[in-house]
């Protein structure tokens, strides 16, 4: 199984930017589609965007369609979520998923999470 890590997350001012990366290791990247997830206090785990196998297809929520972008790079066995104009409701903590063995958005399931890392956006 895939094991995630995800790094970037941290404080910023509404209208800012943050780059969340999702760095993988047991099993190479390219085996999956991947995705973020988000989850604020008190809500279900959202899913924002995934990207197919290489990178070719693309989707997102339609919360964060047009600031958010998900990215990939096979050779550094690595996912990205560059997010700008960013907004207080999208605090919260965001997962890297590895998701399933088809293309579908959102994922019907999950075969890895990350342990999140935390998003706050002040107004």
């Amino acid at each position: 199984q895939v094991q995630l890590v995800e790094s970037g997350g941290g404080l910023v001012q509404a209208g800012g930017s943050l780059r969340l990366s999702c760095a993988a290791s047991g099993r190479t990247v390219s085996n999956y589609h991947m995705g973020w997830f988000r989850q604020a206090p008190g809500k279900e785990r959202d899913h924002v965007a995934a990207i197919s196998q290489s990178g070719e297809n693309t989707a997102y929520a339609d919360s964060v369609k047009g600031r958010f972008t998900i990215s990939r790079d096979n050779s550094k066995n690595a996912v990205y979520l560059q997010m700008n104009s960013l907004k207080a409701e999208d605090t919260a903590v965001y997962y890297c998923a590895a998701g399933p063995n088809y293309w579908t958005f959102p994922f019907r399931y999950v075969r890895g999470w990350g342990q999140g890392t935390q998003v706050t956006v002040s107004s």
